[in-house]
């Protein structure tokens, strides 16, 4: 089997003193640059209209695949009710993330009908960004709090499966958010090939070269600047340990640490076993055809990222009526702005 593959302090005042009145005028300008700054710094940690939950310098990350947000029909998938709908808005709204990465967004137009669905209750995420790929129905997308300075939108990444070309399906999105005047953050957002059986190559050799294009993508980001604080997530539709997670997470200095949020329902018992995880629930998607619970939804860190996670934080949402909105449950992951 062959496989081949194409990417493209403080300031000093001085102190008051009536013989001094005129000299003071010349620190007028520094204490008005000063505010300014302070001022500057609160609008860009809080949009007006949304409620904050934590500490100004700390953020959260969410992502959620929701499955099928059309607005109208596309090929041979229906429009969502307006049920799932609200329900997707009532459950994004309790997260309230200040980045949201979606999987499975049908246009522009539903990017934009969710963002005003929220904006009606109250809460907004001014930035966005769409990435379509060659699949002609759903997408990738990015809502946040936060200025997006850069964006590169993936879209023609391909490799060779015995002897033929493909295209990953979906597009990875990109982005470069300014968090705070000193702290910044990469995500890539992505969606894997799904577990549903195709007729040109087997599903899980697929996901598996998709895996291996969107690695070489954050060796690349990491190799432009080794101190960069790099997030991968979204719906990679396999078990934590595939060989498409194994490619994802990688080893050595580049490797990338597995969050691995679960439900807050007060669990809290170490493992019984020291060679696997605490015994905590951490499925994200159910396949009723099947029966099967699974964790197919990850948010990665890097090793600069990582070092400013706050796993406390961190969770799987498990409110009720959350199959309504989507057959995945959103993850969310929770940062404080500081290098560290």
């Amino acid at each position: 089997m062959s496989s081949v593959f194409t990417l493209f302090g403080s300031t000093a005042v001085p102190p008051v003193n009536r013989r001094h009145r005129r000299p003071l005028r010349r620190w007028l300008p520094l204490l008005a640059a000063i505010t300014s700054s302070i001022l500057l710094h609160h609008a860009h940690a809080l949009t007006p209209g949304q409620a904050s939950n934590h500490s100004p310098s700390e953020f959260t990350v969410a992502s959620y695949n929701v499955e099928n947000y059309l607005i109208r029909p596309i090929q041979s998938r229906a429009e969502k009710s307006e049920a799932a709908l609200n329900q997707v808005t009532s459950i994004v709204f309790q997260l309230r993330p200040d980045v949201l990465a979606l999987q499975e967004i049908g246009s522009p137009d539903a990017l934009a009908d969710l963002k005003s669905r929220l904006h009606s209750r109250g809460f907004d995420l001014p930035y966005s960004e769409f990435t379509a790929g060659h699949d002609p129905a759903i997408a990738v997308a990015i809502l946040s709090r936060f200025p997006i300075l850069r964006a590169s939108r993936h879209t023609n990444l391909s490799f060779v499966l015995d002897g033929r070309r493909f295209k990953t399906s979906r597009a990875f999105c990109e982005v470069e958010l300014g968090i705070s005047p000193s702290y910044r953050l990469i995500l890539v957002n992505a969606h894997l090939k799904s577990r549903r059986t195709t007729a040109e190559a087997d599903e899980a050799e697929i996901r598996e070269r998709e895996a291996i294009c969107l690695r070489l993508l954050i060796d690349r980001i990491q190799a432009r600047n080794s101190r960069a604080n790099v997030v991968l997530c979204g719906d990679f539709n396999d078990d934590s340990d595939s060989p498409a997670l194994r490619i994802l997470r990688g080893t050595g200095s580049g490797g990338l640490v597995d969050t691995r949020p679960s439900e807050r329902n007060g669990d809290r018992a170490p493992s019984a076993d020291s060679r696997f995880p605490a015994r905590r629930i951490h499925w994200t998607h159910y396949f009723g055809r099947d029966d099967v619970y699974s964790r197919l939804d990850y948010i990665l860190l890097n090793r600069a990222a990582a070092r400013e996670w706050l796993p406390d934080g961190s969770y799987v949402f498990s409110g009720p009526d959350w199959g309504l909105a989507s057959d995945h449950r959103p993850i969310l992951v929770r940062f404080v702005a500081i290098d560290r």
